[in-house]
């Protein structure tokens, strides 16, 4: 298979499905790029890393239109449909995939830009909603771009979460 001959095109699955219909797609001879980042979750009051598909639902496929079914991918276990223009698959700009690649660290993994502007314990203000002009303390950052701060209020402190263009430095 050539790359003049094959495009990027993307799948969308099942809900929590993702590899599965990787693994399927990939059984069925397909070239398949599932990107995944490092997310921190809080399970069982731990909090731990764990791999989560950066497009939760999608994947992405490599498909040869001269060699292979691209119809057999709608039916492929863990897959909804293939993304279509009317009844043609739509292509995917392969330097979208690329740029993904690119981004990738040793270990296969994402590499997102976003980081904490704030290390716990600087001081904070609340710019909007319903604490605004309140003052507070960073505490982190979650892994959907909320902050988590303690406010003083009613003689203790509360932890809060809130978007993280709601607060600035105190």
């Amino acid at each position: 298979m050539t790359a003049a001959e094959s495009a990027w095109y993307v799948v969308q699955t099942h809900p929590h499905a993702e590899a599965k219909a990787a693994s399927h797609l990939v059984r069925q001879g397909y070239s398949i790029y599932l990107p995944r980042y490092l997310r921190r979750r809080n399970h069982a009051r731990r909090l731990d890393t764990v791999a989560a598909p950066l497009f939760p639902r999608y994947l992405f496929v490599t498909i040869d239109r001269l060699v292979q079914r691209w119809t057999a991918i709608q039916s492929t276990i863990g897959v909804t449909r293939l993304v279509c223009n009317g009844e043609e698959p739509a292509v995917l700009p392969g330097a979208v995939v690329d740029e993904l690649i690119g981004r990738q660290n040793e270990a296969g993994f994402i590499q997102l830009d976003f980081g904490p502007r704030f290390s716990p314990g600087d001081k904070i203000r609340v710019v909007h909603g319903a604490f605004s002009a309140s003052l507070g303390l960073f505490e982190c950052m979650t892994d959907r771009e909320r902050v988590a701060i303690l406010l003083d209020l009613l003689g203790r402190k509360v932890r809060v979460v809130l978007d993280g263009d709601a607060i600035a430095a105190a």
